[in-house]
């Protein structure tokens, strides 16, 4: 036994602290946000390994280097809905030229039917259309649905005695995947203290990634467009197909202009 305490140096304690102590901390990490950190983890991965061979610390040194190689499927894992969604938008496209596509223009028809008949009425909506990016790890999902975009369906979703109204409807393509979502909202201390919960949900969840969100507000009956952060109340009908249109093909949406709500 003394023997075994004798060999135990003061540098190779500190080197299997710093082995259990990356993994534990890796481990945290990778289970909140993977996505999002994955690139700075890599960077800290390589300065870790360096200062390790640098301070003889050959079971740290060991570990980053394991970590490092299995980088690349890793990254493979992490990002494979958003490598099959993106291969699948290309395929599609090729396939049949979106811009002749009746369903995507049935889509469009039933989207802003519906988008009027909730403004007509005041009944607040919350409508998120993915673009390319993959939002699993900013919503926190509440109703699975994949059902086709129907005027009725988002009708009956919104409506204020459904047990989902208050969440957001994710749209992907031409289905709608999920309701009753609910959003991060925006930090943004600038915003209009006249914005509600809808709004600052709206603007926080297209900070963080490519949507499209359109709202309807409760209180006014008025559509806004909300795209990387900015927001545009009371936008125009024909906008609103234009936009939505390109967002449901996964093109790229033009930066809309701020305007305060009235």
């Amino acid at each position: 036994m003394a023997s075994v305490f004798n060999s135990v140096t003061l540098t190779g304690l500190l080197d299997k602290l710093l082995v259990a102590a990356l993994v534990y901390c890796c481990t945290l990490i990778l289970r909140k946000e993977a996505a999002l950190r994955f690139l700075a983890i890599l960077v800290a991965l390589f300065a870790a390994e360096f200062g390790a061979k640098e301070l003889g610390l050959t079971s740290t040194a060991s570990l980053l280097h394991l970590l490092l190689s299995s980088a690349p499927v890793i990254l493979v894992i992490i990002f494979l809905s958003d490598i099959k969604r993106a291969l699948f938008s290309s395929w599609k496209r090729q396939k049949s030229g979106d811009s002749d596509n009746p369903d995507l223009t049935k889509t469009v028809d039933e989207l802003s039917k519906g988008l009027s008949e909730l403004a007509e009425r005041r009944i607040g909506a919350l409508i998120v259309l993915i673009r390319q990016n993959s939002i699993d790890h900013l919503v926190q999902i509440g109703t699975e649905i994949d059902a086709k975009v129907t005027s009725e369906l988002l009708n009956s979703i919104f409506l204020p005695y459904s047990p989902i109204h208050d969440g957001a409807v994710i749209i992907q393509r031409d289905k709608i995947i999920s309701a009753g979502c609910i959003l991060p909202l925006s930090q943004n201390p600038d915003i209009s203290k006249s914005f509600g919960t809808r709004h600052r949900a709206a603007l926080g969840i297209s900070e963080q990634t490519d949507v499209l969100v359109l709202v309807v507000s409760e209180e006014t009956g008025k559509i806004s467009i909300v795209h990387e952060g900015k927001i545009t109340y009371d936008a125009d009908p024909a906008e609103i197909r234009r936009l939505s249109r390109k967002a449901i093909e996964g093109r790229r949406v033009p930066k809309v202009t701020a305007a305060p709500e009235q």
